[in-house]
Parts: structure tokens; sequence; C-alpha cells
């Protein structure tokens, strides 16, 4: 019972984590959408900015998992990198109805996921 009760706080902790991490991203995105409406931003500052706001979340909530697992920090990282990621992708399945949108920078994408990830599990 106690095992159960330890594995569902886990469990728990790490979908906020994620929520917390994808309402940050939706934050930057907006203010993104704002700065380009404003200042008429070029398609590769846009493209640029957005890599910047998934790297820096990414490392965001790795390094909260790392910091409040204790234990293996990296993997949690790489963890919420990789879970970060396969969240995004199915949104974007779910948007573009296909794989048409998104196989030009997956493999890109998900490096830089799950690395940033990790590599804030590391520094915390």
């Amino acid at each position: 019972m106690l095992k159960n009760l330890h594995i569902d706080s886990r469990v728990t902790f790490i979908l906020k984590c994620l929520l917390f991490a994808y309402l940050i991203t939706a934050g930057l995105l907006l203010l993104l959408a704002l700065l380009l409406y404003r200042f008429e931003l070029s398609e590769q500052i846009v493209s640029i900015a957005i890599i910047v706001i998934y790297v820096a979340v990414t490392f965001l909530a790795g390094f909260v998992a790392g910091k409040k697992m204790g234990a293996r920090k990296f993997l949690w990282g790489l963890m919420m990198g990789a879970l970060y990621f396969v969240v995004l992708i199915l949104v974007s399945l779910a948007v573009n109805k296909g794989l048409g949108g998104v196989t030009n920078d997956f493999v890109t994408v998900m490096l830089l996921c799950t690395g940033s990830g990790m590599l804030g599990g590391m520094v915390s």
C-alpha cells in the first residue's frame, strides 16, 4: 500500500510538472505572438524563438523534476523532456490530422527536448 502511494505521488508530480511546463510554453508563445504582431518579426527569428522556448521550458521541467526526485536526476530530466516531446507530437498529429507537418524537424526537436531536459536534471 505504501509503495503504491509513493508511485502515485511520483506520477502525480510528473503530470503536474508537465502541465506547468505547457502552461509556461503557452504563455511564452502568446508573448511571442504579441511581439510578432507588434514588431513584425521575420520567420527566421520566430523559428529561433520557438526553439529557445522549447529548450528553456524542458530545461526548467528537468531541473524541477531532478530537484524533487533527488536520485538519478538526469534520468528524471530526460523523462520530462521525452514526455514533453511526446505530448508535443500528439498535439501536432491531432491538429495536422496526419504526419505531414510533423516529420520536418522531428529528430531535431526530439534531441533538443530530451537533451535540455536531461541537462536540467543534471544541473539540479
